[in-house]
């Protein structure tokens, strides 16, 4: 069967089906298909179709303004931004390391982060999928029908979420878009009785993070031939890990395995990430595609995230996450787990992780007292690598003499997982709707296999280039006052008026 990515042959006579939007995920996105009169598939396209401008909007911004106001990308994964900014602009302060007590507060804030987003994710926008059937009605496809015919379920994951965005409330001053971490360090510790409040309810989250866990594993296990093919493909991963090879989600260096689980890359500072990856754009989506520079567009794609960071690592350094860690990788029978599908699982052995850490940090006398800040030998470039919930954040800067940003480029989760999402696009496209007649059902398939990799779509997107710009300036009473227009090759004229 031919089917084609990029470009499809004969465009003009095929049939255009647009899935606009792709609901149940962050952000504005939509996938055009092209089909023959046989209902072919020949182009199956992920389209972002938002534009924001964080990369340049910054620039001249005092660099100590950016850790908050990068956290406007996004309403669910802001403490991710806020971290990555933050460890970016320690490295320009030579604030390395920051103190103890600094670490552990804005670790805590960033567990907390991954297990409100995981939780919100799984229980809120994939589970209707997942628990009624892809072909359900939608009416019934939605966290409401959940709640209704499953309410322990939809209960635990509403108030796991909740628990999450209690730590980072105590960590970051509010549940959305804080202020706790600075470059350098933080602004404010844990008191006792915060402590003892979020202690007070971590066995109940434990266990409701085990019972994730079991839902999750349940799926696979009542359907294996679903979830082991759906949106199924080989591709390389890559996530951060500790020193020793082990889950870290807060800091690490960069690794790299191939399509059969063989590192290609390992022990890459987080400063050197461009030595290891390149971006590129492409005409028809606001979000670029980064690729391994060793090998080329066509072979370096990689996938990131919970299904990567799961079998890029050792082990998962908490016991619980890794005994469920070592069931999923034997799931695989001695390979790489590959369909889309099976993030879902990671993702909730991820949850447990990050209740297993919360307790840990809850126990760290240092989350109490201790240093806020730290300084040293100030430079004009940082970088900041994170595992945010969707995958691995970079956030690079650098800084002029006089504190203000000149340059910014971010790489968000989502840009990493973009050709493996057309990927998995492409894949359901071919195996459950060509030749068939479209259905609302047959077509959220592909929603589903999009929903797989938690995309925040509005973190993801960037500018093709050489955009055009049209700013018109009315009066009060509506007249045109001025008007200045930017052609796509970048000339300026002003309209006279």
């Amino acid at each position: 069967m031919s089917f084609d990515l990029e470009t499809a042959a004969n465009p003009k006579g095929l049939r255009r089906v647009a899935i606009d939007p792709v609901s149940r995920v962050e952000g504005h996105g939509k996938v055009t298909l092209l089909l023959d009169e046989a209902n072919v598939v020949q182009q199956a396209r992920l389209h972002i179709v938002e534009f924001r401008g964080f990369e340049k909007f910054i620039e001249g911004r005092p660099y100590w303004e950016v850790p908050v106001m990068v956290q406007r990308l996004c309403g669910i994964c802001p403490v991710s931004h806020h971290l990555a900014a933050c460890k970016a602009f320690d490295r320009v302060l030579g604030a390395m390391p920051v103190p103890a007590s600094a670490d552990r507060v804005r670790r805590l804030m960033h567990y907390g982060q991954m297990l409100q987003s995981h939780a919100l994710h799984f229980f809120h926008l994939s589970s209707p999928d997942l628990l009624f059937g892809f072909d359900s009605a939608v009416a019934q496809r939605n966290i409401v029908g959940v709640a209704q015919a499953h309410p322990g379920i939809a209960k635990k994951g509403i108030l796991l979420r909740k628990f999450g965005q209690e730590v980072i409330r105590i960590t970051s001053g509010k549940r959305v878009h804080g202020t706790g971490a600075v470059p350098g360090g933080v602004n404010k510790l844990v008191t006792v009785q915060e402590r003892d409040a979020l202690k007070a309810e971590l066995p109940q989250m434990l266990a409701w993070a085990q019972d994730s866990v079991d839902i999750a594993k349940q799926l696979h296990a009542q359907n294996p031939a679903l979830y082991n093919a759906f949106g199924s493909f080989r591709s390389n991963l890559m996530s951060i890990v500790r020193t020793d090879g082990a889950m870290d989600l807060y800091d690490g260096v960069l690794r790299v395995r191939d399509d059969h689980g063989k590192i290609l890359a390992d022990g890459v500072a987080d400063q050197d990430y461009l030595d290891l990856i390149e971006e590129e754009v492409r005409s028809w989506s606001y979000m670029k595609f980064p690729h391994l520079k060793s090998l080329g567009r066509e072979q370096g794609w990689y996938r990131v995230g919970p299904l990567a960071r799961v079998q890029n690592c050792d082990f998962i350094p908490s016991p619980r996450a890794e005994d469920e860690r070592q069931a999923f990788v034997a799931w695989g029978q001695g390979d790489l787990v590959n369909g889309s599908l099976a993030y879902h699982w990671a993702r909730m052995i991820e949850l447990l992780h990050a209740v297993e850490v919360i307790g840990e940090l809850l126990d760290d006398p240092a989350l109490l007292s201790g240093d806020l800040v730290s300084t040293g030998v100030r430079c004009s470039h940082g970088v900041g690598i994170i595992e945010a919930p969707r995958g691995t954040l970079i956030h690079d800067y650098e800084v002029g003499d006089d504190d203000l940003v000149t340059r910014c480029n971010l790489i968000v989760s989502t840009t990493h997982n973009n050709q493996a999402m057309n990927e998995a696009v492409r894949s359901v496209a071919r195996e459950h709707l060509s030749g068939h007649e479209l259905t609302e059902g047959l077509l959220n398939h592909i929603e589903v296999a999009i929903r797989a990799y938690d995309p925040c779509l509005s973190c993801a997107t960037h500018a093709l280039g050489q955009m055009p710009l049209d700013v018109t300036l009315l009066g009060a009473d509506g007249a045109q006052l001025d008007r200045v227009q930017k052609a796509p090759g970048g000339r300026l004229s002003r309209q006279d008026v």
